[in-house]
C-alpha cells in the first residue's frame, strides 16, 4: 500500500517537473518582459510505470497519416494485421514494454563512482591531517625507549610476586 502511495506521489512530482520544463521552453514576449505560458495541470500525463500499467493517456496523441490508417485497420479483425502492425499499434499507446521497464539501469555505476570519489577525498584529507595537523609521534612509542623502560621496571623489581618481575630470571638474565 505504501509503494502505491509513493508511486502516486512520484507521479504527481514528475508531472510538475514536466510542466515546469514545458514552461521554461515556451516563453512569449509581452511589453518587453518574458511571460511564461500557463499549463493546464488538470490534463492527464503519460508515463511508463510498473505499479500503474495503464497510463492516463496514450503515448502518442498527435497521429500521422500512417498512424491514422493503422488505427482504422485496428477496427477490423486483428487476424488480418501483421506482427509489425500490431507492434506499431502497441507503440502508439505505450512507449515501453514491461521487460523494457524492468531492464536495470546503469545508475549503480554512478553510485559506485561517487563512493570512490568520496573515499578518495577522505583519504587525501586524512593524509593531509597526518602531515599538517596531528602532533609528532610521542617518544614513548620508540622501540629504544620501550626497551629502556622495560629494563628500568626489571631493575626496580616491579610486582615481584605474581606480576612483571616474577617472570624474569635475574640469575640467567632472561625470561622464565
Amino acid at each position: 500500500m505504501l509503494r502505491l502511495t509513493s508511486g502516486r506521489l512520484g507521479s504527481l512530482l514528475a508531472r510538475r517537473v514536466t510542466a515546469a520544463l514545458a514552461l521554461g521552453t515556451a516563453r512569449t514576449a509581452s511589453r518587453g518582459h518574458d511571460v511564461a505560458e500557463s499549463v493546464d495541470m488538470s490534463r492527464p500525463m503519460y508515463w511508463d510505470r510498473l505499479d500503474t500499467p495503464l497510463p492516463d493517456r496514450p503515448y502518442k496523441e498527435v497521429l500521422s497519416a500512417s498512424d491514422k490508417s493503422l488505427k482504422q485497420k485496428e477496427q477490423g479483425p486483428w487476424s488480418q494485421l501483421s506482427k509489425e502492425e500490431k507492434i506499431a499499434l502497441y507503440r502508439l499507446t505505450f512507449c515501453l514494454t514491461f521487460p523494457e521497464m524492468r531492464r536495470p539501469s546503469a545508475e549503480w555505476k554512478t553510485v559506485v563512482g561517487g563512493i570512490f570519489i568520496f573515499m578518495g577525498l577522505t583519504g587525501l584529507l586524512v593524509i593531509w591531517q597526518a602531515h599538517h595537523v596531528r602532533p609528532p609521534r610521542p617518544v614513548t612509542f620508540d622501540e629504544e625507549w620501550q626497551a629502556k623502560q622495560l629494563q628500568r621496571m626489571l631493575d626496580m623489581r616491579v610486582n615481584p610476586i605474581e606480576g612483571f618481575a616474577a617472570k624474569w630470571d635475574y640469575e640467567k638474565g632472561q625470561w622464565k
